[in-house]
């Protein structure tokens, strides 16, 4: 059993629920100064999903050195590189500088004033930024509980490295037409639709992404994605997120229908990783044509 450096006091943990993000809030004791703030145990966005002790441990110990105050300087210069290179992410940029301090922030009243503060935010989080969040932290200037926001010196993991898949503007293009602009939700053509991955992204872990090259088959175009709105999207993101944490499967248009397995996930199958793919089958949000397809086929037999 890995020991935990004795520089480390862990106070307590915490989660992210809306996020699926976890954290261990920790003081990190060095010879000049302390570090205190939360290390993301649970974090999509990095690959991380460390649930035993252990490799909790593990991993306090790895980060231990590397959020040292004195190596602040050196993290802020190599920042700084990374921005020159981004000429038009100003509005970005400002609230980069705003969290450079990796101290915790208060969204109401510490930020730059932008009324879409949170897309700011996903959007360094996709520029690889590690950013942990508290929902419920007392601000001293708003004299209330609200969400802080502290971003930690870590290596920035980009876009290829946290899990999230990318495809170019033509294939895109081409995945619309392969599936033929069929907006599976409304079932009817819909030239507003955009390709959603099937397999929910907060199941995904590091070794779950794949390249979407240009030159995929159109059998693995259809296996893969399916047609939606941005707002159903959103919609199937929240009831994906709610699977991943309660373990009950989503239902679609209000029917309680699931041509494989129940309204449970099957604790056999794994809850992330590509294996997780498997507790998917069945539900309605995970193949929308194919649920509707299977329901049809039960009703017109319960008809004969």
């Amino acid at each position: 059993m890995t020991k935990l450096n004795e520089n480390i006091k862990i106070l307590g943990k915490h989660t992210h629920s809306k996020a699926s993000e976890e954290y261990i809030d920790v003081i990190f004791q060095y010879l000049e100064e302390n570090w205190t703030g939360w290390i993301p145990v649970v974090y999509r966005r990095t690959g991380l999903n460390l649930t035993s002790e252990e490799e909790i441990i593990e991993y306090l110990n790895k980060v231990y050195n590397k959020l040292n105050p004195k190596n602040h300087i050196n993290w802020c210069l190599e920042q700084e590189e990374f921005w020159k290179n981004k000429p038009n992410a100003f509005v970005t940029q400002s609230f980069y500088s705003a969290l450079s301090d990796c101290k915790w922030h208060c969204v109401n009243c510490q930020l730059p004033n932008n009324p879409n503060w949170a897309r700011r935010i996903q959007d360094l989080k996709e520029f690889g930024y590690t950013i942990a969040t508290d929902t419920n932290r007392y601000c001293s200037n708003c004299k209330s509980n609200k969400t802080h926001l502290m971003m930690l010196p870590l290596e920035r993991l980009t876009i290829d490295g946290n899990g999230y898949e990318t495809w170019s503007p033509e294939l895109r293009k081409r995945i619309v037409k392969v599936l033929k602009a069929y907006d599976v939700y409304e079932a009817r053509y819909n030239s507003n639709c955009l390709p959603d991955h099937k397999f929910s992204e907060i199941r995904w872990d590091e070794n779950t992404k794949s390249d979407n090259d240009d030159d995929m088959t159109d059998d693995e175009i259809k296996a893969k994605f399916q047609l939606l709105t941005n707002q159903r999207n959103q919609q199937k993101r929240e009831v994906c997120r709610n699977c991943y944490q309660t373990g009950k499967r989503g239902i679609l248009f209000g029917i309680p229908f699931f041509y494989k397995g129940n309204e449970n996930w099957d604790n056999n199958i794994p809850r992330t990783g590509k294996s997780a793919e498997k507790g998917c089958i069945g539900c309605g949000w995970y193949d929308i044509e194919r649920w509707r397809n299977e329901l049809i086929k039960l009703i017109t037999k319960g008809d004969d």
